[in-house]
């Protein structure tokens, strides 16, 4: 059965009522990432009608312009979904193996050279594109190949180097070789990250997901090649330095993402739940989005159910407080791709049926932000504070906040409310980059800033989805209109009238 036929007949079902999209009232986002898998625009409408938020491009696999033209297609069938780009950063990389990938048996010796002496890789000879990758190791390093399935034993050194392979198993695409002790330290970002970043900036992608950021500074730098200030950049977690870095890390990003592949490989996998947990804390205190990714659904690139234990895996990262959990081989190269994403909708919901939204909401304080905004942020953070204290004492049917630049729904967001938060922005851009923040419906008023304005029509949106009805009460966000400095500063208390 071919990936077109499952889109095709997941739409259909959706269209006749025998399927009901499974996103309504879910409040964690999904992140797809879109391969060869979900190209096809079939696949692509079946993937927005089974509800992903944010369409993950990896640069990782692909030239610029393949890239770029994925991105072109995913804007033309899915409008009103978010782009994120993920730079490969200095990651080392095996060549591409060969389609349909080979396996590699314990015992096996195999040579490890560079990209030039190897352009493609086998089972015999594995080609790495970073020849210093090659050129350090001396017998006794261990490789790890991908995630972690696949290890190998260096046994000699030199322009090539012999390894034998410890653990065996299936190797298939570009996967990454980890060197967990290697010496050699690659900048962030790349050369050829400078050149992707210039590309994506062009093609206005509403986020960057920047890889192996070890401190505040690495994400300054990526920043400042970025340029574009309105475009959101998420720095992955993924190093000892970064976890030791995490709040300066948090502060400086618009965004972190666990990446739970890389961290399983560079520190004790025992210690990737917690590290999950501490990361996620971190990056909701300050109000930024936290995606939570790898292997959530992996044995859905196959079987069209999941395990139990990758189920709970992702109600456990819903209980831990993630804005957003991430599919990457299950919708890239999975066999059904819409219903991957219409499973982890399913399970999200049920999930947050048991999260404890006053225990969060209450066991956060409002935090100090050590830079030039300081003060604006922190005004932000106390008024929305207030707002959520506000919305819980007069048990308020909705949040509405007025945010033309987004801070002040990722704040708020940060408290995980049960009620509905309504964001209302100017520009389909920002709007689509709210799909990254969690528990957030957004609502585009095109012809004002003006926050009366605005709250009407977030009322109405209100009204016309049956969110709430006249006399029920909301708390409205806003900045007041005489500030120099935007920043939200205003908390009102509205009831809801009868429209006339």
């Amino acid at each position: 059965m071919t990936f077109t036929h499952h889109a095709s007949t997941f739409i259909d079902e959706v269209e006749a009522g025998t399927r009901r999209p499974s996103f309504a009232g879910r409040r964690t986002r999904i992140v797809a990432t879109i391969g060869p898998a979900s190209d096809d625009p079939f696949v692509l409408a079946a993937l927005g009608v089974a509800g992903i938020d944010v369409a993950r491009v990896a640069m990782a696999h692909g030239s610029i312009d393949d890239c770029i033209q994925r991105i072109r297609r995913i804007r033309a069938v899915l409008p009103t979904v978010a782009i994120m780009a993920d730079l490969p950063g200095p990651k080392v990389r095996s060549t591409s193996f060969p389609e349909g990938g080979v396996v590699l048996v314990e015992g096996q010796t195999v040579i490890v050279t560079g990209a030039e002496d190897s352009p493609a890789s086998t089972a015999a000879r594995i080609g790495v594109h970073l020849e210093e990758g090659v050129t350090h190791l001396v017998p006794g390093d261990h490789l790890i190949v991908g995630d972690g399935g696949v290890t190998m034993q260096v046994t000699s050194s030199g322009r090539e180097v012999g390894a034998v392979v410890t653990c065996g198993g299936k190797v298939q695409g570009r996967p990454g070789i980890t060197i967990p002790e290697h010496p050699m330290v690659a900048e962030t970002p790349t050369a050829e990250d400078l050149g992707r970043i210039k590309a994506l900036v062009a093609e206005n992608v509403e986020a960057i997901a920047a890889s192996f950021v070890r401190s505040a500074e690495d994400v300054d730098k990526i920043r400042a090649a970025i340029s574009n200030p309105e475009i959101l950049l998420i720095a992955k977690i993924e190093t000892r330095e970064a976890v030791e870095n995490i709040d300066e890390i948090v502060k400086a990003a618009d965004g972190v993402m666990v990446a739970r592949g890389d961290l399983g490989v560079r520190l004790p996998i025992e210690d990737v739940p917690s590290l999950q947990k501490q990361i996620i804390r971190a990056g909701v205190r300050f109000g930024r989005p936290v995606i939570t990714a790898t292997q959530m659904l992996e044995s859905m690139i196959q079987n069209n159910v999941p395990t139990r234990a990758e189920v709970t895996d992702v109600a456990n990262a819903v209980l831990d407080g993630t804005s957003a959990v991430m599919l990457s081989a299950e919708t890239a190269v999975g066999q059904n791709p819409a219903l991957v994403v219409e499973t982890m909708a399913r399970i999200l919901l049920r999930a947050e049926r048991d999260f404890d939204y006053i225990r969060w909401g209450t066991n956060l304080g409002v935090q100090e932000i050590d830079d030039d905004r300081a003060s604006t942020l922190r005004i932000t953070a106390s008024i929305t504070a207030a707002g959520w204290r506000a919305a819980l004492e007069e048990d308020a049917a909705a949040i509405i906040a007025c945010s033309n630049s987004g801070m002040t729904v990722r704040s708020i967001s940060r408290f995980r409310p049960s009620m509905p938060i309504i964001a209302v922005t100017k520009t389909d851009f920002r709007a689509r980059q709210l799909h990254m923040s969690w528990g957030v419906a957004e609502v585009i008023v095109h012809q004002s800033e003006d926050s009366y304005v605005q709250t009407y029509a977030a009322i109405d949106h209100l009204l016309n989805e049956g969110l709430v009805v006249p006399g029920d009460v909301v708390v409205v966000l806003a900045g007041s209109r005489d500030t120099a400095v935007p920043m939200t500063d205003t908390v009102r208390l509205m009831r809801v009238q009868e429209r006339k």
